[in-house]
């Protein structure tokens, strides 16, 4: 099937499989297909093919943007943004998500077949990067005609991905926001999935990676990493708000270890969901290629040197109370921006909700977020919001 300017399926949850007669060349130097990508569209593609947003996801995401998901029948992750006359309005863009390589939700990854054997790859999937993620995605762009990205949009691990694409394809995006991130992972952050793999891989039945051959999942371990990482994503204050020391369905301590707090019963119930639509070892790999993620080492030792020479405008959105990726994480990047007279805005929004404000209703972030866009729009000459 080619590769350049094939008319792909568009809608929700669609697959393509691409790298047929060219694998993609992973930066582990594995050579990776032909594989399989997961995605959803929305909107309609205008005819000079400018009008589309990469909506990027974060590590524990899918491609489900703006639709239910088919697992949990909860609504899309990103639903109060993403659909008709919303923030990214899917009257006036051409919205498109990728369930990232490695990953559970259709994309290539551990969990699916290795077309060699038959067999699920488990831990013989080949190690993946952001870098890797962002190539792969930028082949079903191909695939789909469309040259050059009206924006790329991403928080968190989807912010890297932002970051990557102006990198690695800086004629390619017109227009960039990485919200809630950073441009390589820190110590600390590298030490918290440490502790969620160490819980995946000492879980008994993930039996090196082949619990799926033995009709096995460590679900156990699965749900400690999935609590631990909970916790990150959170901010004291929202804890406080929503819990402080409340007691989960008693007066009065048990003195012994079941839930007796609500925030313990919390994070239970968070990891006892989160293994009914997350594959083990997929987390091991997507959160590695985020500890891998460094943009500054990449251009030796100077992050500067990633956009040097870039014309992309971009809007950099950080949250006040977000400890996984801290302001100073984003000025980092915009400080780089402007060493390169790159065109730049920034926000840091006051919040307590921490790092997961960006999926949360916050006014302000919203309003900075459709800000850019509509200044974007108009510069690139796009129709203005509820034209005709």
């Amino acid at each position: 099937m080619p590769e350049r300017g094939a008319e792909l399926p568009r809608g929700q949850d669609q697959r393509v499989v691409l790298g047929h007669d060219k694998p993609l060349r992973l930066d582990c130097g594995i050579d990776l297909g032909p594989f399989t990508l997961a995605y959803s569209t929305y909107g309609t593609l205008n005819a000079e093919k400018t009008n589309c947003i990469l909506v990027c996801h974060a590590l524990t995401g899918d491609h489900f943007v703006a639709d239910p998901h088919p697992t949990t029948g909860k609504p899309g992750w990103w639903h109060q943004i993403v659909g008709p006359g919303k923030i990214v309005d899917t009257d006036r863009f051409f919205v498109i998500c990728i369930n990232v390589l490695g990953s559970c939700m259709g994309s290539s990854g551990p969990a699916e077949t290795d077309p060699a054997t038959g067999k699920p790859w488990g831990m013989r999937f080949p190690v993946i990067t952001i870098g890797d993620m962002v190539q792969a995605q930028a082949r079903l762009m191909d695939a789909l005609g469309i040259e050059r990205l009206f924006a790329v949009i991403g928080g968190s691990m989807g912010g890297m991905q932002a970051l990557e694409w102006v990198h690695t394809f800086p004629d390619r995006v017109f227009a960039c926001v990485p919200i809630a991130t950073s441009y390589r992972h820190s110590a600390q952050n590298i030490a918290f999935h440490e502790v969620g793999r160490q819980a995946i891989v000492s879980d008994p039945d993930w039996c090196g990676g082949d619990y799926l051959e033995h009709d096995k999942r460590p679900e156990r371990g699965l749900a400690v990493a999935r609590m631990a990482a909970h916790i990150t994503y959170l901010s004291e204050q929202a804890l406080h708000r929503k819990f402080g020391r409340r007691l989960q369905d008693r007066s009065t301590i048990t003195y012994g270890f079941e839930a007796d707090f609500q925030v313990e019963s919390y994070l239970r119930y968070q990891g006892s969901t989160f293994v009914d639509r997350f594959d083990a070892n997929s987390y091991l790999y997507i959160t590695r290629a985020m500890d891998y993620f460094d943009l500054a080492e990449e251009n030796g030792g100077r992050l500067a040197n990633a956009f040097m020479g870039t014309k992309t405008r971009f809007c950099v959105i950080s949250f006040s109370s977000d400890w996984l990726f801290p302001t100073s994480e984003s000025r980092a990047v915009v400080h780089a921006l402007n060493a390169v007279a790159a065109n730049v805005s920034f926000v840091e929004v006051q919040s307590d909700k921490g790092h997961d404000a960006f999926l949360l209703d916050e006014p302000e972030f919203h309003e900075t977020l459709q800000g850019f866009l509509d200044g974007a729009a108009e510069h690139l000459g796009l129709p203005r919001r509820g034209a005709g």
